[in-house]
């Protein structure tokens, strides 16, 4: 240490480097808030080179290990399909092949479970593997055809996707539903199911959900039903769809990385 350095801190004079990290660690508890404890220090070292804050990953990480700041823990997912059924199941067209060079060419979709005080709610959602916006979803207290029937209409309704969309699921008795499938004939929509047995078949949509309920609903203890679904509402449509940057897009949300595309 200099001498002059000596005497101000003897002094209680901050340095530079002092001053520098505490108006940093003043931009990660922000970000830290905003992404509700999720975002670790990689991510929130993204976002503060997207303000251009310049700063290092390590230095970033060691500011949030000092002052207590740690990315809310992972827990298991479990996933559970009920697919012994006599309905017709449908080829498997993408064969894990997770990429789409446009919007709207593939969308896939899964079911998962949120548990409340007052029992199961039952979430589906369309996302579209082009850019993994979540372009439509529903929740219902039943396990029924019309659950993945209401989301598909939703997601129709926003998205108006052109002929030759290709819709690839598990092969779960709701997507094997004569109704929805009549209405992928209808919208002139192809049909693709996970090979038997398969649990990579549908590896993109199970890693949302895998994502949704280690960053969000493990979480929480929803005391009610409609609890859950103003908790899953915002964070499907202003969290992760506008905001939660996604390594695979290049560390930009979905909404953004489809902004960007229109533009170029």
């Amino acid at each position: 240490m200099s001498r002059s350095g000596f005497y101000k801190w003897k002094k209680g004079v901050k340095s530079k480097r002092d001053i520098d990290n505490e108006k940093l660690l003043f931009h990660i508890r922000q970000i830290y808030r905003e992404s509700h404890g999720i975002y670790g220090s990689p991510r929130i070292t993204v976002v503060l080179r997207s303000m251009g804050i310049k700063c290092n990953h390590k230095r970033v990480e060691r500011l949030m290990r000092e002052n207590g700041i740690y990315a809310k823990t992972k827990k298991k997912f479990k996933v559970t399909t009920y697919s012994k059924h006599n309905r017709c199941v449908a080829e498997n067209l993408i064969k894990m092949d997770f990429k789409a060079e446009r919007a709207n060419k593939v969308w896939t979709s899964d079911i998962t479970y949120i548990w409340t005080k007052e029992g199961w709610l039952y979430l589906t959602v369309f996302m579209d593997l082009y850019s993994r916006y979540i372009v439509g979803w529903s929740m219902n207290n039943r396990l029924t055809d019309e659950l993945v029937i209401r989301a598909f209409k939703k997601a129709l309704l926003y998205r108006c996707p052109p002929a030759g969309l290709i819709i690839h699921s598990d092969r779960g008795s709701q997507y094997c539903s004569n109704e929805f499938k009549q209405l992928l004939n209808k919208n002139q929509c192809l049909q693709s199911m996970s090979s038997t047995g398969n649990c990579y078949d549908n590896a993109v949509t199970e890693s949302f959900f895998h994502t949704l309920k280690t960053e969000l609903v493990y979480h929480e203890k929803y005391e009610t039903k409609d609890q859950a679904r103003k908790s899953i509402f915002y964070y499907i449509e202003f969290f992760y769809n506008r905001k939660r940057i996604h390594s695979t897009l290049g560390g930009v949300p979905p909404y953004q990385f489809e902004q960007i595309k229109i533009v170029a």
